[in-house]
């Protein structure tokens, strides 16, 4: 069985300046990062992009951390509207500049280096019916597959409780429609969290069968039919399992903790989860 490779995610650690994030993360153990494109951080819309795009590559080298780039930034594109807008608006010009921020987000994972671009559908819009929403997602989808295949940086689509693409049944349903591409290019974000959230199979049996299609793994705790993202312990979920199950899976890419509403005690969970997780999910 593979080892597997940790990080944390910078949108719980908003409190850190992104070189104070990297640094702690390097101190701590990580093998790498989930970089949030975010105001706070590496402002996808920053007017320097391209300089601070490159020094934070030479400093993840320096400090020898891998890097997952993830979109879920609430207000990077609207501040008055969390996600919005998505690839599903009803509104052809706004889920273009959707789209637009996810092929800057594929470019700028390929000049990190990058392992995958994580990103999401949105939810249901009011008064729109599921087909013609999944018909716009396939359709905005193609600009980015297309950026991601020339790049050759993976998208890895995450299953969100209450979006469009909500769970793995979801996942599989969107590679049908876009004719089941190679998920070298089109993969999965896996949250261990939502598994235990609403998946039907144990969160373990979710790794088992979106092996194939890994991309990106997030990790934290959870309860059962409830969207609350949890320090380890918190939450309902049997983690030897679950980390027995990535192993054997032989995935290489990043699990990143992921623990967004906790950016106040940052630094001391970033900790914590660390002892945790090498500690093969046990206190």
């Amino acid at each position: 069985m593979s080892r597997l490779r940790l990080g944390y995610g910078t949108n719980g650690l908003t409190d850190l300046r992104l070189e104070d994030a990297l640094a702690l993360l390097a101190d701590l153990g990580y093998d790498g990062v989930g970089l949030t494109l975010d105001h706070m951080h590496l402002d996808p819309f920053a007017p320097d992009l391209a300089a601070r795009t490159a020094r934070t590559a030479r400093r993840l080298a320096e400090l020898g951390l891998g890097v997952t780039v993830e979109t879920g930034a609430r207000y990077v594109l609207d501040p008055r509207r969390k996600h919005g807008p998505t690839l599903l608006d009803a509104d052809a010009d706004a889920r273009g500049a959707r789209v637009r921020l996810l092929v800057r987000a594929v470019r700028i994972a390929a000049e990190l280096g990058a392992h995958a671009v994580h990103c999401f559908s949105g939810i249901l819009p009011d008064g729109v019916d599921e087909d013609t929403a999944w018909k716009r997602l396939g359709e905005a989808l193609g600009p980015v597959l297309d950026a991601a295949e020339a790049s050759g940086v993976p998208l890895a689509i995450e299953p969100e409780p209450g979006h469009l693409l909500g769970t793995l049944a979801d996942f599989h349903r969107l590679r049908a429609d876009l004719g089941d591409p190679d998920p070298a290019l089109l993969g999965l974000t896996l949250d261990i969290g939502h598994c235990q959230c609403l998946e039907p199979q144990s969160p373990a049996d979710c790794v088992r069968e979106a092996a194939p299609w890994l991309r990106h793994v997030q990790i934290e705790d959870m309860r059962r039919g409830v969207h609350e993202h949890l320090p380890f312990g918190d939450g309902e979920i049997d983690f030897p399992p679950v980390l027995d199950a990535l192993a054997a899976t032989g995935y290489q890419g990043l699990t990143v903790v992921e623990l967004p509403r906790h950016s106040h005690a940052g630094p001391e969970l970033a900790a914590q989860s660390l002892r945790f997780l090498r500690n093969g999910g046990t206190r």
